[in-house]
């Protein structure tokens, strides 16, 4: 069974990053000013109740002095943001049961409990609400309400908190930004690395890793375009050796007596001579083409194409029209296009090529065919060099399994995306996307 992957946890690594790095610092942060509050808090309960001691233990000697007419006159004067005077006995309660009431009742102890008795309770339902209950040297009650109050907070604090949290996030995703524009360069740069081998040089500057990826990453172009180009070299030398042996084989079979060894032997040479062909034009495809992009108008290429196999008595028929230029390589299409189109009058009787316009920026080609189709399960192994679907090995039927290798190569080279899959009323498609106006590959 296989372990359940969380769909939120984004799958880029700059996202990852970006991610891991702002709630870190967030985390870290929200940390740092509980750990300052608690200290701040801390520090003003002690200074708040050294202070309450004081004013507390004078307030009642003031009101003790006083006589008692004058006693309900003073009481608002003495009164502070936190606590309050009442001539009234207090309310029941029960003991202290927290730290800061314990504190509480301790500081009215100490301020006034040398002099006077003194009970402390803490309100029933209100947490840390402490009053203190005493007699004054005339026997009148006197009641101390203490309410601790959180610490004030600016108004200001809030925007600067703010303005913190989107410094982290700004400065979070520079950093993370500048650690991996490399690695998306470097992804682009293989992306590009297509069959024409012209991806461009990554700069070899940056940190020391960035550069040393990108000096490795411009010398591995370096040997593969070297080993590719070796390679058509020495196909090519070698299809114009066998030139030459297969031209006096074949002046040689003239000659002969035997009409039908002659035929056979004709017959082998030909067939010789089309596998060296398409073996050399498969290893350009895989070198690249050296054709320029250019504008052309896809309409006329198609009605062109199309005329020349109708005009060798072939059943194919054009469909669709795009009615507007693109850009693209013409040599390539056009061969991609005979390739397809060779494929497909070989397995059916009637092919039809039909133009679509996606209006956005695609260009689709498809060539159609009323043959057997593929089996699902070889329709992306088709492209492979010298693969055929006939089992035969026939060539007269099956070919030598290079034309849509070399169909796929070239595709590939255009910017563009080439996909087979079987009609639902019989047949096989072959789809051809070509890239937009901007050379974009087309997903």
């Amino acid at each position: 069974m296989k372990p359940m992957k969380w769909s939120l946890w984004p799958r880029t690594l700059f996202m990852r990053l970006t991610l891991i790095l702002f709630v870190g610092l967030v985390v870290a942060h929200a940390f740092s000013f509980w750990v300052i509050m608690r200290e701040r808090t801390e520090a003003t309960t002690g200074l708040m109740l050294g202070y309450m001691e004081q004013d507390v233990a004078s307030s009642v000697a003031l009101l003790d002095r006083l006589p008692a007419s004058e006693r309900a006159a003073w009481l608002p004067r003495l009164e502070r943001r936190t606590y309050s005077f009442s001539l009234a006995p207090g309310m029941e309660g029960h003991a202290p049961d927290t730290k800061l009431s314990s504190m509480i009742a301790a500081s009215f102890v100490d301020a006034i409990g040398s002099h006077y008795p003194v009970t402390a309770n803490v309100v029933p339902g209100q947490k840390d609400r402490v009053q203190a209950q005493l007699e004054l040297s005339d026997g009148s009650p006197l009641t101390i309400d203490m309410r601790p109050a959180g610490l004030p907070m600016s108004g200001w604090l809030p925007v600067v908190l703010l303005l913190q949290l989107i410094l982290l996030a700004g400065f979070t995703w520079i950093g993370v930004r500048l650690a991996t524009r490399p690695l998306a360069q470097l992804a682009d740069a293989a992306d590009t690395l297509g069959p024409d081998l012209r991806a461009s040089r990554l700069a070899e500057d940056g940190p020391l890793e960035v550069a040393r990826a990108a000096k490795a990453f411009n010398a591995m172009q370096e040997r593969i375009a070297l080993y590719m180009t070796e390679r058509m070299q020495i196909l090519a030398a070698i299809s114009h050796d066998l030139q030459t042996p297969i031209t006096r084989m074949r002046m040689r079979a003239d000659m002969m007596d035997d009409s039908e060894q002659r035929k056979k032997l004709n017959h082998d040479l030909k067939e010789m001579e089309v596998l060296v062909r398409e073996g050399v034009a498969y290893a350009r495809t895989l070198h690249g083409t050296a054709e320029a992009p250019c504008t052309i108008d896809p309409d006329a290429l198609l009605d062109s194409l199309v005329f020349d196999y109708v005009d060798a008595g072939q059943q194919l028929s054009l469909s669709g029209k795009i009615g507007h230029p693109i850009v693209t390589r013409p040599n390539a299409l056009r061969r991609v296009l005979i390739n397809l189109i060779d494929n497909a009058l070989k397995f059916s009787t009637v092919v039809e090529v039909a133009l679509i316009d996606e209006h956005d920026g695609r260009t689709t080609i498809l060539v159609l065919d009323n043959g057997p189709g593929i089996p699902e399960d070889e329709l992306e192994t088709v492209f492979q060099p010298f693969y055929r679907v006939e089992t035969s090995r026939n060539r007269d039927t099956g070919g030598t399994g290079l034309g849509l290798a070399i169909a796929k190569q070239l595709t590939l080279a255009m910017n563009a995306t080439l996909t087979l899959q079987n009609r639902s009323s019989g047949g096989l498609e072959a789809r051809l996307t070509l890239a937009d106006i901007q050379g974009r590959v087309i997903p």
